[in-house]
């Protein structure tokens, strides 16, 4: 089996991270990280259109969620299958190509007339918009050594924005204008990110010389060689269950006669997400001064403190406000240092150490949600926090002593 690493490609990778890269010019970020924002947001415009969908093809609410799980599916299947090209192929045609099947698979979905070819075309959808997972690790390489923390927090930055925004706008144009006009106004907007692409994308060529099958075997050969990756991918892993077992769970506690609230206070909740943007731009700053260990434990610690205060203060409304607040800034902070950390490791196989990470992030997301669910029915509130609690702890544990 080819090595992961090839020699012929040490040289010319190191080179694109040395101490002369000339740093990246901040409009080519701030577009890098617009445009992670403006695809990432395709996997979750149906989230709001759901019962919408039902009522069209007169199916159930849970047949319908279909689409959105199935969404998420083709979202794996990217990660897995697709973003490790990132280190095979030309990283600017690569992501121009996605772009237009993402722009195809929108309009397809906006057409569906029927049920079926919907769920299809949400799967591929999911599958081609896996793009701001090759735009982080491209920046990455882009980047000087100096400044590439605060490059992948600004980037992140915008694709926490994207998820954020993306549910509140799909709302408003499904409920104006009706389920499939937002699936055209997607297709439009990723017809028109990839003209501004074309046009100012710089090319980007990776250097691993072997097949796609020995592309996709290198990352067993990278978690076993890759220590510093395994405990990446570990706390990534518990990280993420710690948050969605919270967000899972927030609506039921919302619903509770702790408030009587509904869901729409609990979307509501979601625009405290913002304080998460501006969290990986400070963390990718703090990484790149006093490297991802400190922003990395600052987070997960705030990130605790955050469940401790929900445990015992999360029956009042403010007290639950500023949980959510240190808890979305800690998660980011952890997140972002973690995730510069890995691509501190080869040069010349970034990609693929991201599909690694993000793998375990995702895996770890169904696992808090799954768990979740199971707490907050047998223990309630009390049973969310401390699961979340022992997720997050376990992460702080894995990063100090695993593989050291």
């Amino acid at each position: 089996m080819p090595s992961p690493i090839p020699a012929a490609a040490s040289a010319p990778a190191e080179k694109l991270t040395s101490p002369t890269t000339p740093p990246l010019a901040p409009g080519l970020v701030w577009l890098m990280a617009v445009t992670c924002g403006l695809v990432v947001a395709n996997i979750y415009y149906n989230q709001p259109l759901l019962a919408e969908i039902a009522r069209d093809f007169r199916l159930s609410e849970s047949q319908a969620s279909l689409v959105a799980t199935t969404t998420q599916v083709g979202y794996t299947l990217g990660l897995l299958f697709v973003v490790p090209l990132g280190d095979k192929r030309e990283r600017k045609s690569l992501i121009l190509g996605l772009l237009l099947c993402a722009a195809v698979c929108m309009a397809g979905a906006a057409f569906a007339p029927s049920f079926l070819m919907l769920v299809g075309a949400s799967l591929l959808i999911g599958l081609f918009s896996a793009v701001p997972q090759l735009l982080i690790p491209m920046a990455a390489s882009l980047a000087s050594e100096e400044e590439r923390g605060r490059v992948v927090g600004r980037i992140m930055s915008g694709l926490l924005i994207g998820v954020l925004l993306s549910r509140t706008i799909s709302g408003y144009v499904g409920a104006h204008f009706g389920w499939r006009t937002m699936f055209w106004v997607g297709a439009a907007v990723m017809v028109f990110i990839t003209a501004v692409l074309a046009r100012m994308l710089p090319r980007n060529q990776p250097h691993f010389p072997g097949s796609y099958g020995s592309l996709l075997r290198s990352l067993s050969s990278l978690i076993r060689d890759l220590p510093v990756l395994r405990r990446s991918a570990l706390v990534g892993l518990c990280l993420f269950a710690g948050f969605s077992a919270f967000w899972t769970t927030l609506v039921f506690f919302l619903e509770s006669p702790a408030y009587h609230y509904g869901s729409e206070v609990a979307g509501l909740f979601g625009l405290i997400g913002a304080s998460g943007a501006f969290a990986a731009s400070f963390a990718g700053k703090s990484a790149d001064r006093k490297g991802p260990d400190y922003a990395l434990n600052l987070g997960v610690l705030l990130f605790m403190g955050a469940y401790v205060v929900l445990a015992f203060g999360g029956q009042y409304l403010l007290v639950l406000v500023l949980g959510v607040l240190v808890l979305d800034v800690g998660q980011q902070m952890a997140h972002i240092s973690n995730q510069a950390r890995i691509f501190s490791l080869l040069p010349e196989a970034r990609s693929r150490l991201n599909t690694v990470y993000m793998t375990a992030c995702f895996i770890g997301a169904s696992l808090g949600s799954l768990l979740g669910g199971q707490a907050w029915a047998l223990f309630h509130w009390w049973g969310v926090c401390g699961l979340g609690l022992a997720f997050v702890a376990a992460a702080y544990f894995v990063n100090r002593w695993y593989g050291r």
